[in-house]
């Protein structure tokens, strides 16, 4: 067993905290990585605070993570010590199903096992990135190009793909009308990725300050959605818009946005719903209210792939794991640019 040291929340009122726990060695299909950097996602603090009515504890969280191969098992084909490597939203899932079977690995029918706070549908507790070392099924994980800024890339690994693979499946690309609700960890990553798909982007924002970062990463227009008629300019006209706001709100003046067979695509997700749309918005436009859910672990290698050849990396914000409290409070106040990043290099002295 490898002693492992992390940050974890014991309850969900009470503060992250050091922990130490064993992982298991490397078993032939395994792949050991010492961990460099781990992203800080929204979803991590819903789990730790239990705002999803799922968590399990401890709870270890932390699902963008990058690191060094530091073992690999008798069988591993793709990897070898001292490789970069990255873990993502996932570590197993039932490999047999429909979805398993087209490389929908997220969208596993007996539900996949998340990187931490165990299976979809109930089961063991897993354990993640907020930690100094994990092992992972070789199958999980992705392969990480040198070169880059590598923790500006951990966030990637769910930022990255929770919006790639929606604007990827809806064809953003030249020619489209993209919106992107929201400029945060998710939304700037829309932001550049649908900007180097070569889609004419708009960012939605409450915020008028926000405008000119926006456009720096490459919005094409900015609407603060409070104003009606900035809203109104652009009635019937979107093909594509990606919600990323992780908070209820209303669905319906984004909704007529789009033109006849538009497709509003929700990834944030609030603790509690969104208000129901009017139902005369969709289907006198055969519009499409739809959802997705980050992505397989093919199309996450593809956007990695695509990420580094048009040097696309996350707008981060370093700080070292014993700050993560404070990170989570500021995160709520959206109190940063746009991604925390942890450094694990004083890790090993927690717990």
């Amino acid at each position: 067993m490898i002693k492992t040291h992390a940050y974890a929340a014991k309850a969900a009122d009470t503060p992250l905290a050091p922990f130490t726990f064993e992982r298991r060695d490397p078993g032939p299909d395994d792949v050991a990585i010492d961990i460099a950097y781990c992203g800080i996602c929204h979803s991590d603090l819903h789990t730790a605070r239990n705002e999803w009515n799922n968590a399990q504890y401890p709870c270890v969280p932390g699902h963008e993570i990058v690191g060094r191969v530091s073992a690999v098992g008798a069988n591993v084909t793709r990897f070898k010590v001292g490789d970069l490597a990255g873990v993502g939203c996932m570590v197993d899932s039932c490999g047999s199903c429909a979805s398993c079977g087209e490389g929908l690995e997220n969208y596993c029918e007996s539900g996949f096992t998340g990187t931490y706070n165990g299976p979809v549908f109930g089961g063991p507790n897993t354990w993640g990135g907020y930690a100094d070392k994990i092992v992972v099924k070789e199958h999980f994980v992705l392969r990480i190009a040198e070169g880059q800024e590598l923790a500006a890339v951990a966030p990637l690994l769910c930022a990255g793909i929770t919006t790639y693979s929606p604007l990827r499946h809806w064809g953003a690309g030249p020619g489209k009308k993209v919106g992107i609700v929201g400029l945060g960890g998710l939304g700037h990553m829309g932001v550049k990725i649908a900007h180097a798909m070569g889609a004419h982007v708009v960012l939605f924002t409450t915020s008028p300050g926000k405008a000119a970062d926006a456009k720096r990463l490459g919005a094409d227009e900015v609407v603060v959605s409070r104003d009606a008629n900035a809203m109104a300019a652009h009635l019937n006209s979107f093909d594509l818009i990606v919600n990323t706001v992780a908070a209820p709100h209303d669905l319906d003046p984004f909704i007529t946005l789009l033109k006849r067979d538009g497709t509003l695509t929700l990834v944030g997700a609030p603790a509690t719903p969104h208000p129901s749309p009017g139902v005369f918005n969709l289907i006198f436009k055969r519009r499409t209210l739809a959802g997705s859910l980050i992505g397989g672990i093919a199309e996450t290698q593809e956007m990695l792939d695509f990420c580094a050849k048009h040097g696309i990396v996350s707008d981060i914000e370093m700080i070292a794991p014993a700050q993560i409290n404070t990170a989570y409070e500021r995160m709520l106040r959206g109190d940063v640019k746009y991604r925390f990043v942890m450094d694990m290099a004083t890790m090993g002295a927690a717990g």
